[in-house]
């Protein structure tokens, strides 16, 4: 498994082939490698000046709603947060999904049950700037073999986020 893993990401070109001359050397590489993957598979974008958290999470809901792309869950961590007597920037988490697509790529493969449903955090940093975060779906796309079908699928779901995100980036309603 680590070998294959190696051998994807010299071939996506995230890291450099350089054997190891120690084994501290390859776990620190490891431990680079590891980073560089978590650090690319989410893709972050800032909330436009004027446009609030709040705001933003509001036209996210409505954006999916014109799109008919179903809300399963909403989180509000700092809310949570709060109620447990700690102070907390805003985070909230919102998760959308459709049911048909899930259930077909849940069958094609189950690590697919993993990715589900599609999550999208707002958050404000200690600065009071909004941020928008969600999976880098293009990554997900390019790292696995679908049918045509799924691919078709996939790629509208992928779409669908991401017009759902720039809705709350710009508070598009």
């Amino acid at each position: 498994m680590k070998k294959m893993l190696v051998t994807l990401l010299l071939a996506l070109g995230m890291i450099a082939a350089a054997p190891a001359s120690s084994a501290e050397q390859e776990m620190e590489m490891d431990r680079e490698m590891m980073q560089q993957m978590v650090k690319q598979s989410m893709v972050t974008w800032e909330i436009e000046d004027g446009v609030s958290v709040h705001d933003a999470v509001e036209s996210m809901k409505l954006r999916a709603n014109l799109l008919n792309f179903q809300m399963v869950s909403d989180l509000p961590l700092s809310e949570q947060v709060h109620a447990m007597g700690h102070e907390s920037n805003y985070m909230r988490i919102l998760a959308f999904c459709d049911a048909l697509i899930a259930k077909e790529m849940v069958e094609y493969d189950v690590i697919f049950s993993g990715f589900l449903p599609c999550r999208i955090a707002v958050v404000e940093d200690d600065e009071g700037r909004g941020w928008i975060t969600t999976m880098n779906m293009d990554m997900m796309l390019h790292a696995v073999d679908l049918s045509p079908e799924l691919e078709t699928m996939a790629t509208r779901v992928r779409d669908i986020i991401y017009e759902i995100v720039d809705a709350g980036v710009t508070g598009d309603f």
